[in-house]
């Protein structure tokens, strides 16, 4: 007879093939929607089918890409992170003032640019042990300690902006390969690492399950702190990275380099199909919902819709997405928190 510990069983469960029952329309609606609204614009706009169109729309989506890779691990567990703005900020002011500039004689380059994004980790960290020590609500502390990041990111910038002249960092925005920035490279990299993370390791694994049945995992004798503390310190680094992706897209550090990521982020995941509730979802499919909003954003622009309309079209969007992936449980959830 071969005994095995508590997180070997999870383990086995948690890995163990569902017997598949065909492609839900949920995982399917999506994609299927990403191109039916790319065809659609395409014929309503000869500018949106162009190449450079194209490079555009990938470009614009690197930074969302990084910082939705993150919130979606958070959103599996079944936990709400708006902490993104002031991790970004953070981690946007550290590294203009790290690499060379022209606030100081700082030449740090690479080593600059992992020093802001461990800064933003080490908040993602204060943001899970905030969670699991004091037992507030994952959207109460995310929100604090976002603001404690902007706190931090006022205190550097000092009321001097710091514009970058680091020829390494300023390159990801400017220089181009097979066609695409730096930036959306670096973006197609950290869905890759987000993507192996999610499939192959027992932090991906497990943050499935808190989502899905957090009390069974703790009566199978998983410790699950640890596991949400790591989850929220892997999103600080996606976030800390985003930020650093913005200073090179503006050539400065600002304290307000986050704004709107969070609900750009959660509105993305849940289009593409990671459910705010936990358990479903995604790295690949909230990729689909980053490029599905940021197609709906560039053709838009592209027909001419007033920029006052895409901030009601997106809210729409998000309405719509949350609707239709509770639709199949609308029968179990008789009571709406």
């Amino acid at each position: 007879m071969t005994l095995t510990s508590p997180a070997e069983h999870v383990d086995t469960v948690v890995a163990r093939p569902q017997p598949r029952r065909g492609v839900s329309f949920r995982d399917a609606g999506p994609p299927i929607a990403l191109v039916v609204i790319f065809l659609a614009f395409s014929v309503l706009s000869d500018d949106f089918r162009t190449f450079t169109n194209v490079q555009n729309i990938m470009d614009t989506a690197a930074v969302l890409a990084v910082v939705t890779c993150g919130i979606t691990f958070v959103l599996m567990m079944g936990s709400i992170d708006l902490s993104a703005p002031g991790l970004m900020g953070a981690s946007a002011i550290a590294v203009a003032l790290l690499v060379a500039n022209n606030r100081n004689g700082n030449d740090l380059g690479l080593l600059g640019v992992l020093v802001a994004v461990a800064i933003a980790a080490a908040l993602g960290c204060l943001s899970g042990l905030a969670l699991v020590l004091l037992k507030v609500p994952s959207f109460m502390t995310t929100l604090g300690v976002s603001a404690v990041g902007l706190g931090l990111a006022t205190l550097m910038f000092n009321g001097v902006q710091p514009n970058i002249t680091d020829k390494m960092l300023a390159s990801w925005a400017i220089e181009r390969f097979l066609g695409f920035s730096y930036l959306t490279w670096i973006a197609i990299a950290c869905i890759l690492v987000g993507w192996l993370v999610q499939r192959y390791s027992r932090l991906g694994r497990y943050a499935y399950a808190i989502g899905g049945a957090e009390e069974v995992l703790s009566l199978s004798g998983i410790r699950v702190k640890p596991y949400k503390v790591a989850v929220f310190t892997m999103a600080g680094a996606f976030y800390g990275l985003a930020g650093v992706m913005v200073t090179s897209q503006l050539s400065a550090g600002l304290v307000q380099a986050g704004r709107g990521f969070d609900f750009q982020a959660i509105t993305a995941a849940v289009v593409g199909g990671t459910l705010l509730t936990g358990g479903r979802g995604g790295v690949l499919h909230s990729t689909v919902g980053v490029l599905l909003v940021t197609v709906v954003i560039n053709g838009l622009v592209q027909i001419g819709v007033s920029p006052y309309w895409q901030g009601g079209v997106q809210g729409l969007i998000v309405v719509v997405a949350v609707a239709a992936a509770v639709l199949p449980q609308r029968r179990r959830n008789q009571v709406v928190k």
